[in-house]
């Protein structure tokens, strides 16, 4: 997921430089391409975030020994 999201950021960056290129100025397209990008971002952080949740949640959750005497 975290994957795909990377490759949805990269192809809104290219498109935006296409625009750019296109153009040579700055377009209403391109504020939208960067509203989209923002919003990606947010997504890629989220989901990294929730991804560390449960890795850490994981290491939590090991069974702790202890050595009765």
């Amino acid at each position: 997921m975290v994957q795909d999201l990377y490759k949805q950021k990269r192809s809104l960056e290219l498109k935006w430089q296409l625009e750019y290129e296109q153009s040579g100025k700055y377009t209403l397209d391109m504020v939208e391409i960067d509203s989209a990008i923002k919003n990606t971002i947010t997504e890629i952080k989220l989901e990294e975030r929730r991804i560390a949740d449960v890795e850490n949640a994981v290491r939590d959750a090991a069974p702790e020994v202890s050595v009765a005497t």
